[in-house]
């Protein structure tokens, strides 16, 4: 019986030495630039993996372009543009992982037509975005930011500061994807009817009934937004688009913010159309969502929402917690390994 299971252990130990060096040579081969700091579990599990990271965060766009070739994939979150230029130097490019919900940074179809796969990590934030914006809709609606404010300047204004409930309300969400998804499952306690329009059909569920933009526009009390950049969405909340609302409403950006016109929700919002902002999102914004105090002349749109006490602007924030963080890094190294791990 020794024998035996002796010899059955050395068959074992032969299979499982002869396995990790089949599956080795495939890992060594792969190389990783991150040009992005990120949560350091993402470099510690592909590291684990057999993967070899390389990290890069000062260097130029057209530095990392110089020596992009020598990589197979390529781990950012919006430091600078992926375009067609970059493409072409990464001859030897297999993906490109996004730590993030969108890859608008990233020229996609180039990308995919060089048999480049694209990560993103949607699910990584939704949850982080879906409480942002219920906390900026709550925070309007009962003047939370101004009154606050106001008692640290020593003022007491209670029937200034008189809100309005969430209860009865007609939540529209446009986008239902992740985000808007996990959006509405926060609104299951509130007492509220919720409405969803997608360019998909079929996505409405028991959070969400899904229903035409008219309709959507007739009904809608809160507008939320939870649409990526793309062309059909550029610009999309104008003038035009505002007007089609049958009743007054307030509206949240936790999305992107070219998807509106600021100079036409300043304009609605003077009016009384819009009764109240809630902006994650600037159409102003650069890649690195941090410049935008630096330009000479602030655009004058820009100036009416920071005094506007009906407003709430955050910083990009609304994906930004230290769970979706590491949830984001962790959605990241999964969709990695599983595409050499098929």
């Amino acid at each position: 019986m020794k024998t035996i299971n002796f010899f059955n252990k050395t068959i074992h130990r032969f299979f499982f030495v002869n396995l990790v060096n089949q599956l080795e040579p495939l890992f060594m081969d792969i190389k990783i630039l991150h040009i992005d700091s990120n949560h350091p579990l993402l470099m510690e599990q592909l590291q684990q993996a057999g993967f070899t990271n390389h990290q890069d965060f000062t260097s130029s766009k057209a530095e990392i372009e110089a020596k992009i070739q020598n990589y197979q994939g390529i781990v950012i979150r919006s430091r600078f543009n992926i375009d067609k230029a970059f493409l072409d130097k990464a001859t030897n490019l297999q993906f490109i992982a996004r730590v993030g919900a969108g890859l608008e940074s990233i020229d996609c179809e180039y990308a995919l037509s060089k048999n480049i796969q694209l990560i993103a990590a949607p699910e990584g934030n939704r949850n982080a975005v879906a409480e942002h914006t219920l906390g900026m809709i709550l925070s309007l609606f009962n003047n939370l930011n101004q009154a606050n404010n106001e008692i640290k300047s020593g003022k007491w204004n209670r029937e200034k500061n008189r809100g309005h409930e969430l209860d009865g309300k007609t939540v529209g969400i446009i986008g239902y994807g992740n985000m808007g998804k996990s959006f509405a499952k926060k609104l299951r306690g509130f007492e509220v009817e919720v409405l969803c329009y997608d360019i998909l059909e079929n996505v409405g569920d028991e959070n969400a009934r899904q229903v035409s933009l008219q309709e959507l526009q007739q009904k809608t009390d809160v507008l939320s937004l939870h649409i990526p950049w793309t062309p059909e969405t550029d610009k999309m909340i104008d003038a035009n688009f505002i007007k089609a609302f049958a009743k007054s409403f307030w509206i949240i950006n936790t999305s992107r913010g070219k998807n509106i016109v600021t100079a036409h929700l300043v304009e609605a919002m003077k009016s009384g159309k819009i009764l109240g902002a809630g902006l994650d999102v600037l159409e102003y914004e650069k890649l690195s969502f941090e410049t935008l105090f630096t330009h000479k002349e602030t655009p004058v749109a820009f100036r009416y929402l920071l005094k506007a006490k009906n407003v709430i602007i955050t910083p990009h924030i609304a994906g930004w917690t230290f769970e979706s963080h590491k949830r984001l890094a962790q959605v990241i190294a999964d969709k990695i390994k599983k595409i050499y791990l098929k």
